[in-house]
């Protein structure tokens, strides 16, 4: 019995690394693909998510990381590599939202116009397949381990496909109306949620470095508490 169960959780954490791994890969192609085409077709809100796919890269890491100590039965609280690559993503977050920012702006005072959105409709379409599937298998994996730290990366996750469907929403709207502007709201959107990320990234740290598991375990099961709701949905 004691060994099927061992086996059972060595599986589980294998995974769980999986997860972490496609979600890496993941970002870098869709990144590469996002920022090639949104450079391409002077689309700058597929432009700014692909770089937001970059940042996430950076984040996926230090989830790999976290996972691959799990497995070998160390403590749930992040390491310290894990701590500098949340700090590292939230400077990235704030700074890719910065120039997002920026960029939204001009490009509606000068009334600029994408050539095309095809490519940001049909990116935003695979991501929020690729994200849904992802979060209900991190879901699913986090629960049978009983991990909330696993459960809070399914949380991360979410975000992405709401960065996805503001994508979507931006490129579809530019599609069928032709209005330029909607092209830079769809950029604003992708830089506010870019900020709400780099918070998070930097609470997360602030919480972790000073040992607050209190603090740092009611973040995470409000975080496990929406994931859990929205994947039930």
């Amino acid at each position: 019995m004691f060994c099927d169960k061992m086996l059972r959780l060595q599986a589980l954490y294998r995974t769980a690394t999986l997860l972490a791994l496609v979600t890496i890969w993941y970002n870098l192609f869709e990144g590469g693909i996002s920022v090639w085409f949104g450079a391409g077709d002077e689309t700058i809100s597929l432009f700014g998510f692909g770089l937001d796919s970059f940042v996430e890269v950076i984040s996926g890491v230090g989830i790999w990381h976290m996972v691959r100590r799990l497995s070998t039965g160390d403590p749930a609280d992040r390491d310290p590599f894990e701590r500098r690559a949340l700090r590292i993503t939230g400077g990235a977050f704030f700074l890719l939202a910065a120039g997002l920012m920026v960029t939204a702006v001009l490009s509606i005072k000068e009334g600029h116009h994408p050539e095309t959105t095809k490519w940001g409709i049909i990116v935003s379409l695979v991501s929020i397949a690729a994200m849904w599937l992802l979060i209900r298998c991190k879901v699913k994996v986090g629960k049978e381990l009983d991990s909330p730290a696993i459960l809070a990366d399914a949380a991360c996750t979410r975000t992405c496909l709401q960065l996805s469907v503001a994508l979507l929403v931006a490129s579809a709207g530019y599609a069928l109306t032709g209005i330029g502007w909607l092209d830079a709201a769809g950029t604003l959107a992708i830089a506010l949620l870019s900020i709400r990320e780099g918070r998070e990234a930097f609470g997360k740290a602030r919480v972790l470095a000073c040992g607050c598991s209190c603090s740092c375990g009611t973040a995470e099961q409000g975080a496990v508490a929406t994931t859990n709701h929205n994947a039930e949905e």
